[in-house]
């Protein structure tokens, strides 16, 4: 059958090709042996299976034309999105993604976890999902699944699963299956995944996966109440491309020893990475030539900067300098066990959670006492049913008690009975979690890229259960959507999460899934409930990939408002206020007391650490429990901040990243991040802060200068300088004033500062105590010539010129971006000759913050420049102004990144340093955080698990967990959060959470009254930076009998604003033997 896009029969999307990809795999021995993981086979499409004509909306039924065939190695490349995917591509790369779009999964059982899976997969882009399930949509699916809708009882799971499913991405082939399964079916899919399914047939479809040429993923997942479980088989021998996904290390060479076994010694910049047997390759290395040969060493006696290679250098010619390691990353090949084998012998379980450890043998049989059940009663446990729970503990033990060895001594009677009661039951947060963990390990499955879970994985979360023991009766269903979630909680707890006052702060990725899950639990979507939501941003294209509530018809709308909108579609009872205000202080007018005081729980889904400490800070004042989570690629955390019990957010905090000294920077970089780094600043100082100067002195000259002279520093002269280029040397009136500008720019940054750079530095150059000027980790520069043959330089000057022409209002012709035309205007700029100068001062201070220089006459200088400007200025046409250009690096159209590629590219090549295309150029100076769907799926589905303790409101400090994860390797490392710490003095105890109140509109003197009576002696009682009151100054006690109100009013000049009702102090205070004491703050009522 053909696999052709020309096929009649139906129509694929024009936004990607599918036909013929290029896997493109790494080109080893090792790989090539095992490259038949991902290898393709043509095989028909199975009848019994519909697909959806993306084009036109319309659906094909049965066979006819449509292949969902495995991928062939080879062929034309597909055309990725960089636009739609760059976040993603900035996790996987290229070659992965080229893979995911070669591959067709299949998914069976399209409830909670199908749902959330199918999800995962769609935003990532592979080829085709096909759903399959035989079975209806009902009622209690509601708890579980944001695909249904009351209007889709009684339809097929899988039918009305697809079109909303389809919004999410048109470019992947969306098709049905509604009979039941055959083994044959398989083979039409590089990974099939089954979240509904007995053991029996199970173990007969992952045999045939297991044998089947090329193997076929088999992924096996279940969700049930507050247990979940994940098995994985991947064939008999599976290759892993790339085990973690991180950047190979690398280090700069220092010295290398003419020995056996050769020392390498690096410099001290940074710490290696690198581990004892790792392969590591050299280059660059002059001297000791011979290690530039490509092949990959075997390192020993790993330090944090030296190492070991495994190789006689005696007789190679001696190091001189320079040379760069980089590690070499291994393929790994996994033998997996069948299904049927593994049950048997599990190997080592994958833990979660320490607390734990014995827990995952006694799931690995409580799973299969289920299926058991099952099999024998024909459903499974019901909610409450002691006599159910009872079979099952007795199937459970009758299968521990016929294992030839490795029996558990003990069964955990009351775990056993809460997995029982909640075994029909597929909660969202466990849905989200696991579909994030599933939806991941489908990706590995199609592109080695990451470390599959090798093979069983058990999860539990019965910490998330009411602390009071529910009545059976509360769980009983009450013909409600949450009827599956009343099963495990009770209805006291559903109503509860209903009435629930929420906050959340947020609605981009991690907004959209919290929303999409609350949605599901019902929380705030009772009469007393409310939630609100705030986000001051608006949807962006790159937004789409996995922010899956927004459509490409919502780009440019407010994200808040259109997240808000869809959730109200997943649960119509909802009550729900979207704002876009940004949370910070000045918003305490919207978000003010009465706000937060009224609020049950805050939920964060930002992405920055100020705001975070923002919301954590306002919820350590008002108390209110903050539900923190974050992602990085394939990695997720949580924290949970629990009023009185835990520490707060801010409590702890990660060192700052290391920035690069300004001379590194300037002068001597020695790799692309310093490159782009500089790029990204010359490109703001040129098109955004300087005409920005310019409009500022324009608008009001005289108070401008004025300020200039006050300053009247290196700094104001440099400024000035450049605010006078702009209008005067540098100012630009037509396009080729602008290609001049361009190109006379090119010969500055990567010629003529080179040639400056060289001359007062030559190759020789040493340092004062006679060591080598150029050496590691400094890279000696050669100026660059332009040639008008080579397409970057013209690419370069050709994006210059036309921003130059933006910020100066120039039209730009439409010759401007063809490359042949625009290469004849720039041969007509006549380019001057540059002579080197004596006495250059060029920083070379790795701690100096600015390269502007001090000088006895800025003063001068600056009067000087301001007669000048004033001159321009009576030139220009009245109410002249310039176009600031603010960078932005999601607009493929505006050649904002062509710049800052080139910039950045042509300083490389000045220094010998490895360029990057766009895309790595954007990932890096955009500053963009790696990010995909399965990672923030699983943080949110785990928050959401800890959501349910946090209205409940009685769980101890033990009951909550704090999460990292990485999905990559797999890890979970699940820990009871750090506790608060407490302060006790006399009978009394604080801690950070605690803020004593004064109410009644107190004097000083009954503040102090009121301090003294706790045995505490204030000294000392400040109002912001403002002083109120100190014992040491005789004239405060002039203020002991006015109210504290009046002195904030009168002392610190601060109007209170209408909002508030309360003030705070800071009070000094120590006890009676003069021992200073840490109180908390104080709030101080007037009304």
């Amino acid at each position: 059958m053909s696999n052709s896009n020309s096929s009649p029969d139906f129509m694929l999307p024009v936004k990607r090709t599918t036909a013929g990809a290029a896997l493109g795999f790494v080109d080893s021995e090792l790989t090539k042996k095992h490259c038949t993981n991902f290898a393709s086979a043509t095989a028909t499409s199975s009848a019994a299976s519909s697909t959806f004509n993306m084009a036109g909306g319309d659906s094909i039924n049965g066979n006819n034309g449509v292949s969902n065939g495995k991928a062939p190695i080879g062929g034309a490349q597909l055309e990725i999105d960089e636009d739609l995917h760059s976040r993603q591509l900035a996790v996987y790369g290229r070659e992965t993604m080229r893979r995911l779009f070669a591959s067709n999964i299949l998914i069976s059982g399209m409830q909670g976890l199908g749902a959330e899976i199918a999800k995962n997969l769609v935003l990532a882009g592979v080829k085709s999902v096909t759903l399959h399930d035989t079975g209806t949509v009902e009622l209690w699916d509601f708890s579980g699944s944001f695909l249904f809708s009351e209007e889709d009882l009684g339809k097929n799971r899988a039918l009305v699963s697809v079109p909303k499913l389809q919004e999410l991405n048109n470019t992947v082939i969306i098709s049905t299956i509604t009979t039941e399964l055959t083994k044959e079916q398989l083979s039409d899919f590089q990974a099939v995944v089954f979240t509904d399914i007995s053991l029996e047939k199970a173990i007969e479809f992952d045999d045939y996966c297991h044998q089947h040429q090329p193997p076929i993923a088999f992924i096996k997942s279940e969700v049930r109440g507050l247990f979940g479980s994940v098995f994985c088989d991947f064939g008999p021998e599976f290759t892993v491309l790339d085990v973690d996904g991180e950047e190979p290390h690398t280090g700069i060479i220092a010295s290398i020893s003419n020995d056996n076994p050769a020392i390498v010694s690096c410099v001290d910049d940074e710490r290696l990475e690198f581990q004892d047997g790792e392969l590591v390759v050299f280059s660059e290395v002059l001297g000791m030539t011979e290690l530039n040969d490509r092949k990959p060493r075997r390192i020993k006696n790993a330090r944090p900067y030296s190492f070991t290679i495994e190789e006689d250098t005696s007789n190679y010619a001696g190091y001189e300098r320079g040379g760069i390691v980089t590690q070499v990353k291994e393929p790994k090949v996994l033998k997996f066990k069948p299904l049927q084998q593994a049950l048997k012998d599990p190997g080592d379980f994958l833990l979660s959670d320490f607390s734990k450890f014995d827990r995952p043998p006694l799931l690995h049989l409580a799973f299969q006492a289920l299926d058991k059940f099952i099999v024998e009663v024909g459903r499974p446990p019901l909610a409450g049913s002691e006599e159910d729970a009872k079979k099952l503990i007795a199937l459970l033990a009758d299968i521990n008690n016929s294992l030839p060895d490795g029996r558990l001594e003990e069964i955990d009677p009351k775990l056993i009975r809460s997995f029982a009661f909640g075994a029909r039951a597929v909660l969202n947060p466990m849905a989200a979690m696991f579909g994030g963990i599933v939806g991941q390990e489908v990706v590995k499955a199609c592109s080695g890229k990451f470390h599959p879970l090798f093979q069983f994985f058990y999860f539990d979360s019965v910490e998330s259960l009411p602390t009071e023991s529910v009545d059976p009766n509360d769980l009983r269903p009450l013909n409600s959507r949450y009827d599956a979630q009343i099963s495990v909680f009770g209805s006291k707890l559903q109503k509860k999460l209903e009435d629930a006052k929420v906050f959340m702060v947020g609605s981009g990725a991690l907004g959209c899934e919290f929303l999409k899950n609350v949605a599901l639990m019902g929380v705030s979507c009772g009469d007393g409930g409310k939630l609100t939501i705030t986000d001051d941003d608006v949807i962006e294209k790159s937004n789409l990939s996995r922010q899956f509530l927004f459509r490409d018809w919502n780009i440019g709308q407010a994200k808040s408002t259109v997240a808000a909108t869809a959730a109200s579609f997943i649960n119509r009872r909802l009550n729900i206020e979207a704002l876009q205000n940004r949370a910070s202080p000045e918003s305490e007018s919207v978000f003010d007391d009465t706000f937060w005081e009224n609020l049950s729980v805050v939920i964060n889904a930002l992405d920055n650490v100020s705001a975070r400490l923002y919301i954590d800070q306002r919820c350590l004042y008002f108390q209110r429990a903050l539900l923190e989570s974050g992602t990085l690629g394939a990695k997720c955390n949580t924290q949970m901040v629990i009023p009185h019990l835990t520490e707060n957010y801010g409590a702890s905090r990660d060192p700052p990243e290391k920035q690069a000294p300004m001379c590194t920077l300037h002068s001597f970089p020695h790799n692309i991040h310093h490159c782009l780094t500089w790029a990204r600043s010359e490109f703001e100082g040129l098109l955004e802060k300087t005409p920005t100067e310019v409009n500022v002195y324009l608008k009001k000259p005289s108070e401008y200068i004025s300020a200039m002279k006050q300053a009247g520093d290196a700094q104001a002269r440099d400024t000035l300088e450049r605010v006078l280029e702009c209008l005067d040397s540098d100012k630009c009136d037509t396009f080729q004033d602008c290609i001049t500008w361009a190109r006379l720019k090119f010969e500055d940054y990567f010629a003529n500062r080179v040639k400056q750079l060289t001359y007062t530095f030559p190759e020789d150059a040493a340092t004062n105590n006679g060591a080598r000027f150029w050496s590691a980790p400094k890279r000696f520069p050669r100026p660059l010539e332009f040639s008008n043959q080579d397409l970057s330089h013209i690419n370069f000057v050709m994006a210059g010129a036309i921003l130059r022409a933006e910020a100066f209002g120039i039209p730009i012709p439409n010759w401007a971006k063809s490359s042949e035309k625009f290469a004849e205007a720039v041969d007509k700029v006549m380019v001057p000759d540059f002579l080197p100068k004596n006495n250059v001062r060029i920083v070379t201070d790795e701690a100096a913050t600015s390269l502007a220089t001090a000088s006895m006459d800025d003063a001068d200088v600056i009067n000087e420049l301001v007669m000048k400007l004033e001159a321009c200025r009576e030139k220009l046409a009245p109410g002249y102004k310039m176009n600031p250009i603010q960078f932005e690096k999601d607009d493929d159209t505006n050649y904002h990144m062509e710049l800052v590629t080139g910039l950045a590219n042509m300083r490389a090549r000045n220094y010998s340093i490895p360029e990057v295309d766009k895309l790595k150029a954007k990932l890096i100076a955009g500053k963009i955080i790696p990010a995909i769907a399965t990672s923030t799926a699983m943080a949110t589905g785990l928050v959401c698990l800890e959501l349910y303790k946090v209205i409940d409101g009685s769980h101890k400090i033990e009951d909550y967990r704090n999460t990292f994860a990485n999905l990559a390797l797999p890890l979970f490392s699940m820990a009871e959060p750090v506790p608060t710490k407490v302060i006790k003095y006399q009978d009394m105890s604080w801690s950070v959470w605690d803020r004593w109140i004064l109410k009644g509109s107190p004097t000083l003197r009954e503040l102090l009254q009121w301090l003294k009576n706790k045995g505490l002696n204030a000294y000392s009682i400040s109002f912001g930076s403002c002083l109120l009151f100190n014992s040491m100054f005789p004239k405060h006690k002039e203020r002991m009998d006015k109210k504290m109100v009046d002195l904030v009013k009168d002392v610190a000049k601060f109007e209170l604003p209408p909002y508030r009702s309360h003030f705070d102090v800071v009070i000094a205070c120590e006890d009676d033997e003069d021992n200073d004491v840490d109180i908390p703050q104080v709030s101080v009522y007037y009304e």
